[in-house]
C-alpha cells in the first residue's frame, strides 16, 4: 500500500441537506471530535450525495447555505480547522474520476443486496422500480470519497457500517487487479449508534422532524422534549412506568452526566411516583447544558462575517493536494499514464 501521511487518515462526513441534530452527534461527531489530535482527518460535505436524492435545480440553490449552516455545526461541535479538513465534495475534481473507475470494480448485484438503498429510496419517495443510477452506485461513490485520501478509518453511524464494507471491497478488489494503492478501512460506530427520535418512531431524522438540532435554541429543546414520546400506557404519574425503550430516558443516558440522577429518576418512574413533567424538565436542563458550549462556539463564529467561506475554501485546497496524489497512484497503477 502506498501511503506518505505521518498519521493514519479519517474520511467521514454528512450530506447538506438541513442542520445537524443530536442523533448526527453521538453516531459520529463525539467520535471525529475526540480523534483529531491522533489522527489526520478529512470531514466531507457530501453535496454530490445529496444529486441522488435532491437533483432539481431548486435543492442545489439551498446548497450553499446548507453547507456553511453544517460547517458551522462541525464548528460549534469541536472539529478544529487547524487540525482536520473541511473540504466539499463537488469542489474536488478527482472525485468524479475515481468513482468511474471504482464502478468498474463492483457488481449491481452487490449493490442491489443493501438494504439501506431501498431506505433511502423510501425515505425519498423513490418506487423501486425507478431508482436512478446515481442512487444505486451511492456506495461507490462513498467509496471514492473514503479511498481518495486514502482513509484508514471512518467514524460513522450505524446504517452506513455496510457501505464501508463496500469500499473495503472495493479497495481490494483493485489492489488486486493493479498493485497496493488503497487500505482497507476499518469503520468505528458510535457508542450510541442510533438515537430514537422525539417521536418515538425509528431513529432520528431530519426528514421525519422528529430531531433536535445542535443549533436550536433553549426554548426550542424545551418544547421538543416536553413534547418527546414516553411509555403510551401511562396516563398517570403514579402508574409505574416502563423505562427500557422509553426515549426520554435513552436521551437521559445519552446526554445527562448526573447518572445518579438519572437512577433515581428510573427508580421512581418504575414504581410510579414521578411524573413525565418532572422527567422531561430535567432531560431537558440536561441537553441545554450539552448544547451551551456549542452555542457560544456558534455565537463566536457568527461575530467573524466570511469565517466558514474561508474554512471550506482552506480544507478545499488541502484535499486537492491529496486527491492529485491519489490518482497519480491510481494512474501509475493501472497504467492510464499514455497520451498525457
Amino acid at each position: 500500500m502506498i501511503t506518505t501521511a505521518k498519521k493514519p487518515r479519517i474520511l467521514t462526513g454528512d450530506r447538506p441537506t438541513g442542520r445537524l441534530h443530536l442523533g448526527h452527534y453521538v453516531g459520529s461527531l463525539v467520535n471525529r471530535v475526540k480523534l483529531q489530535d491522533r489522527y489526520d482527518c478529512y470531514f466531507i460535505v457530501a453535496d454530490l450525495h445529496m444529486l441522488t436524492t435532491k437533483p432539481t435545480r431548486e435543492d442545489i440553490a439551498q446548497a450553499p447555505e446548507n453547507i456553511r449552516d453544517m460547517v458551522i455545526d462541525y464548528l460549534a461541535a469541536g472539529i478544529d480547522p487547524e487540525k482536520s479538513t473541511i473540504f466539499v465534495q463537488s469542489a474536488i475534481e478527482e472525485t468524479y474520476k475515481l468513482n468511474l473507475i471504482f464502478e468498474m470494480l463492483v457488481t449491481v448485484p452487490r449493490l442491489s443486496r443493501l438494504p439501506s438503498l431501498k431506505e433511502m429510496a423510501k425515505n425519498a419517495h423513490i418506487e423501486e422500480d425507478l431508482m436512478p443510477f446515481g442512487l444505486l452506485g451511492y456506495p461507490v461513490l462513498q467509496a471514492a470519497d473514503i479511498l481518495l485520501p486514502r482513509a484508514n478509518l471512518v467514524p460513522v453511524g450505524k446504517d452506513n457500517e455496510a457501505h464501508v464494507e463496500i469500499a473495503r471491497e472495493i479497495a481490494r478488489r483493485f489492489n488486486g487487479l493493479y498493485g497496493e494503492v488503497f487500505p482497507e478501512p476499518d469503520v468505528m460506530t458510535g457508542e450510541v449508534p442510533t438515537l430514537v427520535g422525539t417521536d418515538g418512531q425509528g431513529k432520528m431524522s431530519k426528514s421525519l422532524g422528529n430531531a433536535i438540532f445542535l443549533s436550536d435554541d433553549a426554548k426550542t429543546v424545551e418544547q421538543k422534549v416536553r413534547g418527546m414520546y414516553t411509555d403510551p400506557a401511562r396516563v398517570r404519574a403514579d402508574i409505574p412506568g416502563k423505562v427500557e425503550g422509553n426515549p426520554v430516558f435513552a436521551y437521559h443516558d445519552a446526554f445527562n452526566p448526573d447518572k445518579a440522577e438519572i437512577a433515581d429518576l428510573k427508580d421512581r418512574y418504575r414504581a410510579g411516583k414521578v411524573g413525565d413533567v418532572e422527567v422531561k424538565t430535567k432531560l431537558a436542563k440536561a441537553i441545554n447544558s450539552f448544547l451551551d458550549p456549542m452555542r457560544a462556539r456558534r455565537a463566536e463564529i457568527a461575530s467573524r462575517p466570511g469565517a466558514i467561506d474561508e474554512v471550506i475554501r482552506d480544507g478545499n485546497e488541502r484535499m486537492r493536494v491529496v486527491a492529485r496524489e491519489t490518482m497519480r497512484f491510481v494512474d501509475q497503477a493501472m497504467g492510464l499514464c499514455y497520451f498525457r
